[in-house]
């Protein structure tokens, strides 16, 4: 492959960045125990969930068996929880619980009028309500005694509300972005104290802010329509796209590497949803590039994940899993998977997915009401089932 890279240095420490004089109490929490492979899982841990069309069912993660399936809304989407068993379920009443270990979908509802993001981190998993702009701050493990009562956490409630993102960082810090119904603009550092929130720090350097992800060393990175910004060491830093209009929307990421692969997007009046470049930043060096990929490498906000090796696995339009280093910006192998495929039309459409859990991908296979799963490692498919909808999200229950 002929690597075509845009490089870009990061910018200084944002202008306007407001630390606190004084110090702010915080709450600390143990760290998540480490998840297993999917060969390894336990039955009550660790199952596959896929949604579909007025349902969502529950699968074995080893045979990829059906245990059980659920009614549900016409469109639902699938958010893992952090515990390795319970899965938020986003309908039109909030974020419904998913046991699914029992399994069952439970009459728990977090109350929420448009339900967006969850995002598990050490022990803590934020719940973001794009409607009232309020963040719910759980214990991970809140449902380790069972799902007899809604738990209640913390809550932070945005000046706005908009479409946003929330998550709890080890010493208890709450970054969240900021931003109105019409617009988006950045994200603040929070710390818990008494009856209110201090604002650390804050950046307004991020126009369309979406999507955010945790690199090694706590290293938080968020997506924006010109580049990225990357909160370390209690400070912002804001990535400037080589592009006039540079859209990062998704970064994924792994808690042992630096390295933040998200996806990419120049052209703001481009048809579709199928992107061909990635973005690859270096949280420590603080440093950021742009890699095309190949012609036949095309993929959704669906189509990329982080597995074995710290590497990247995208599962592009020609059907194969294309292995991509993120050291070197190289793609390295390619495991051919499923049939060539098209974009979808809208974003919602059912259209191929990819999730790691250890060494194996899950993979839907939406032309033929298929679910596969993967070995990383050797590029084998090792189990596969045709369910009697087509599939559209998925989500595994990791911890």
């Amino acid at each position: 492959m002929k690597r075509h890279q845009r490089t870009v240095a990061a910018a200084a420490a944002l202008m306007g960045v407001a630390l606190l004089a004084t110090a702010c109490a915080s709450t600390g929490s143990e760290a998540a125990p480490e998840g297993t492979t999917a060969g390894s899982v336990d039955a009550q841990n660790g199952r596959v969930a896929v949604s579909y069309e007025g349902g969502i069912a529950v699968l074995d993660p080893d045979t990829l068996a059906v245990i059980d399936e659920f009614e549900t809304e016409a469109f639902t989407r699938l958010n893992t929880f952090g515990d390795g068993r319970t899965i938020a379920v986003t309908t039109s009443a909030g974020f419904q619980v998913l046991d699914t270990g029992e399994p069952a979908l439970t009459d728990l509802v977090f109350d929420a009028t448009a339900p967006g993001h969850v995002v598990p981190h050490d022990g803590k998993t934020a719940l973001y309500d794009d409607g009232t702009g309020t963040t719910t701050v759980l214990d991970t493990a809140a449902f380790a005694d069972g799902y007899t009562t809604l738990p209640q956490g913390a809550t932070y409630t945005a000046e706005a509300p908009h479409h946003g993102v929330s998550i709890v960082l080890s010493d208890g810090t709450l970054l969240t972005t900021v931003g109105d119904e019409t617009s988006r603009s950045g994200a603040a550092a929070l710390h818990a104290h008494d009856d209110h929130w201090h604002e650390e720090a804050v950046s307004d350097q991020c126009p369309g802010i979406h999507g955010e992800g945790t690199a090694a060393a706590e290293a938080v990175i968020f997506g924006c329509e010109d580049g990225a910004l990357l909160y370390t060491d209690g400070k912002f830093v804001k990535f400037t796209a080589p592009d006039a209009y540079g859209r990062m929307g998704n970064a994924f990421v792994t808690d042992t590497s630096p390295i933040v692969v998200g996806d990419y997007k120049s052209d703001p009046d481009a048809e579709g949803y199928l992107l061909n470049a990635v973005t690859l930043i270096d949280t420590a060096a603080e440093s950021y590039e742009v890699v095309d990929l190949p012609d036949e490498v095309q993929y959704t906000f669906r189509d990329v994940a982080r597995g074995p090796g710290d590497l990247a696995y995208i599962l592009a339009t020609d059907g194969s899993i294309h292995v991509l280093d993120p050291e070197s910006g190289e793609l390295t192998a390619a495991y051919p998977v499923v049939a060539p495929w098209d974009g979808p039309a809208e974003w919602q459409d059912a259209h191929p997915a990819i999730t790691v859990s250890g060494d194996i991908a899950y993979v839907t296979e939406p032309a033929t009401n298929s679910v596969h799963a993967i070995d990383l490692m050797t590029g084998k498919t090792v189990a596969s089932v045709e369910l009697d909808h087509t599939p559209n999200e998925l989500a595994v229950a990791s911890s």
